[in-house]
């Protein structure tokens, strides 16, 4: 079973009971993969950083941002 979620503007769907990682491999696997080591990051609709552990709901609205820029503005090498 799955659910119907949002990755930068395309629907995806990803494992039902699964976690934004899940969305993120179900839209792009290369993506996924750099943030998951670390170079990018996830935020939700309001624009506020999501862990990668994070469960997924029907309708989540996601925007993965790849580069070493954090959620909040600042530059991660800073």
């Amino acid at each position: 079973m799955t659910v119907r979620v949002f990755v930068n503007e395309r629907g995806v769907d990803a494992p039902a009971g699964g976690a934004v990682a899940d969305a993120l491999r179900a839209f792009d696997p290369a993506l996924a993969a750099r943030i998951e080591a670390g170079d990018g990051h996830v935020t939700d609709a309001r624009g506020i950083a999501v862990p990668l552990d994070t469960r997924l709901g029907p309708g989540t609205i996601l925007r993965a941002v790849p580069g070493r820029a954090r959620a909040d503005g600042s530059d991660a090498d800073a």
